[in-house]
């Protein structure tokens, strides 16, 4: 019976495996390279239930795998635009395993390549956003400026004559604030006060550069703070910030490659092939602006500034206050200079885990001779200052040598900022304080706990992600708009608090709109510009966006192809191509006979809309006002 079915079954087995295609081999997908014959003619048999030969076909597929990752992948080799296209293509042209591997590896190294080159896009444009102004803030000064000049209210002196002597009153409670954004440094203000059980005894030393200083003034002149005590006052005014005194930093300023570094091309020369997107990312939060004002240097020379003062509290501008500062006061430094918050050790290891060797260059035999890269990092953004104390020592001189042997050196001992030369100028004079004082990363940790957040005394915004920009944090926003005085609507309208009769408003407008011609500049994500070039305010966007095409420069790769692949963004936002270009002016913002900046994305239609266009469009750069005033300005300003 056996006999007679087995022919049957043969029979039977003969017919499906012509069917399959596994003996003729015309439909076989994939083709050994080892040993040049039909896959399908060695899986067949497993299928029909004959043979189990599963491990020789992995293994040959390996080798298969190995042979094409040791070659070079084909230079005509097309590559199909998806993975349905890729399995059509495999039935059409009956591909073999070595051409199916290599069609893989192809995609997956595009692939790569095309992910990779994102990062670095969106890294780019996260750095231009972090280092621009938000419309908002740099309207604000520009009215609250105005109002210095023509408002009595604006202009008066802080604090009034009668209050002078308690700026040298050591029984009150100093804190020194230096910066220039006018809507943040409010928030500290406001939030120290606010938070304080004992309001009458805060006294508040805001210093800022000289272009912000009549505005800065304008704020807190016609938004007081009582019963605190409010002083504003300009780098200028200080008698002992002369050249003389400060020479290293001079140098950091009016030096063209430092100058350069931070405001260059910052893609220009690097190797990005080499490099992670985290380090790229360092790199770039090194190369802030920021790091070259003596804004954010000013700290090291408080008790030359303050010759009169014995303790302080010194503070960034990025940070809110929750909780009563007062006990700060009574902390025993134990003959310490600097009482600061440890950023080696806690339960954030991303946040909290900081040491020497984060900041420093071991490779440079300076740093390897005189620093231990174990040595525990501490925090800048609250610090408690014993003045007194610092006057006997010389960390001011320690601090200039490495500033200016890192300037002889070409930047190479480090890279970011002013903490390392203070880490090093105040090494044995810290004094660790809790860390439930101090909370830092809002500005970079997005997994930050928010029930930490509210119990900390005081909550920091270090990182790129300020809360006063489109790419700070939403869920930790919150904690800081609370305070700024309706912030959120503040920032949209430019002003807010300001002694600005209707009829003035209604003329501002009136100015804005009967202009008939704008002068336009476009800047390209390069930092060059095409223009600039004046346009009638009735043009469209759309024919702005023609202009672009024509005026594109030849030797610039990935040129726009159609009116469809350009984005215009001015204030923030992408311009419609029905707008008209009356229509796209700020009424507030954009001064009549100066140029108008509009920043230019190329993005093909048929690329991907994710995260990296969202931050092309927040490249809220400088209005053309700022940046005259920023030529304008020398040191000291």
């Amino acid at each position: 019976m056996r006999s007679l079915r087995r022919p049957q079954r043969e029979k039977q087995q003969e017919k499906y495996r012509s069917e399959l295609g596994f003996e003729s081999g015309r439909h076989c997908l994939l083709r050994s390279v080892v040993e040049n014959d039909c896959l399908g003619r060695r899986l067949g048999p497993r299928l029909l239930g004959r043979v189990d030969d599963s491990g020789k076909l992995v293994r040959d597929f390996y080798k298969v795998l190995n042979q094409v990752n040791a070659e070079d992948i084909p230079t005509d080799l097309k590559l199909p635009d998806s993975f349905s296209n890729l399995v059509s293509e495999m039935k059409d042209n009956q591909y073999d395993a070595k051409t199916f591997a290599f069609m893989l590896r192809a995609m997956m190294e595009k692939l790569e390549k095309e992910m990779r080159e994102s990062k670095f896009a969106e890294l780019m444009n996260k750095h231009f956003a972090a280092s621009s102004i938000p419309k908002g803030i740099h309207c604000l000064s520009l009215r609250l400026t105005d109002e210095y000049s023509s408002n009595a209210h604006a202009r008066k002196q802080l604090p009034p004559p009668e209050l002078l002597p308690l700026l040298s009153d050591n029984s009150y409670h100093h804190f020194i604030l230096a910066t220039d954004n006018i809507l943040a440094a409010s928030v500290v203000v406001t939030s120290a006060v606010q938070s304080s059980k004992v309001p009458e005894k805060i006294v508040f030393h805001v210093i800022t550069d000289k272009k912000t200083y009549a505005g800065m003034h304008s704020w807190f002149a016609l938004n007081p703070v009582s019963p605190a005590i409010v002083e504003v006052k300009g780098v200028h005014q200080f008698d002992w910030l002369t050249r003389e005194n400060v020479p290293v930093l001079e140098a950091v300023e009016n030096q063209n490659g430092i100058r350069d570094y931070y405001h260059g091309n910052h893609v220009a020369g690097a190797n990005l092939s080499d490099t992670s997107p985290r380090t790229f990312a360092s790199k770039l939060q090194a190369r802030s602006p920021k790091y070259i004002s003596l804004l954010n240097h000013l700290r090291i020379y408080l008790p030359e500034l303050f010759p009169n003062l014995n303790k302080v509290v010194f503070l960034d501008d990025d940070i809110v206050i929750q909780q009563d500062l007062s006990p700060l006061w009574e902390i025993d430094l134990q003959g310490k200079v600097n009482g600061a918050v440890e950023t080696c050790r806690g339960e954030d290891e991303w946040v909290m885990s900081k040491h020497f060797r984060n900041y420093f260059n071991f490779s440079h035999p300076l740093v390897a001779k005189n620093i231990d890269p174990e040595e525990c990092a501490w925090a800048y953004g609250m610090n408690i200052f014993d003045l007194k104390t610092w006057r006997k020592t010389k960390i001011r001189e320690t601090y200039h040598y490495w500033v200016r042997e890192n300037l002889k050196s070409n930047l190479t001992l480090w890279k970011l900022g002013t903490l390392p030369p203070a880490l090093i100028a105040f090494r044995g004079h810290v004094h660790p304080i809790d860390p439930s004082w101090h909370m830092l990363g809002l500005g970079y940790q997005n997994k930050t706990s928010i029930e930490k957040v509210k119990k900390a005394a005081v909550i920091h915004y270090n990182g790129q992600s300020k809360p006063w920009l489109q790419i700070g944090f939403e869920h930790l926003r919150p904690f800081w708009t609370k305070v700024s005085q309706g912030g959120a609507r503040f920032l949209v309208l430019g002003f807010k608090g300001l002694y600005i009769k209707s009829t003035e408003f209604v003329g501002l407008l009136k100015m804005a709109v009967v202009q008939d011609q704008l002068e336009i500049k476009f800047r390209l994500t390069d930092g060059s510009d095409i223009g600039p070039k004046t346009f009638p305010t009735a043009t469209s966007v759309a024919t702005l966006k023609e202009s672009i095409l024509s005026q594109w420069p030849k030797e610039k790769d990935n040129g726009p192809k159609t009116v469809k692949d350009v984005k215009l963004i001015s204030g923030g936002k992408i311009l419609d191509n029905s707008r008209t270009v009356a229509d796209c002016r700020s009424p507030l913002c954009d001064i009549p006979g100066t140029v108008t900046t509009m920043h230019v994305v190329v993005q093909p239609p048929s690329q991907e809309k994710g995260f990296l266009i969202k931050l092309k469009l927040m490249q809220i750069k400088r209005e053309v006002e700022l940046v005259k005033l920023d030529n304008q300005v020398g040191w000291l300003v």
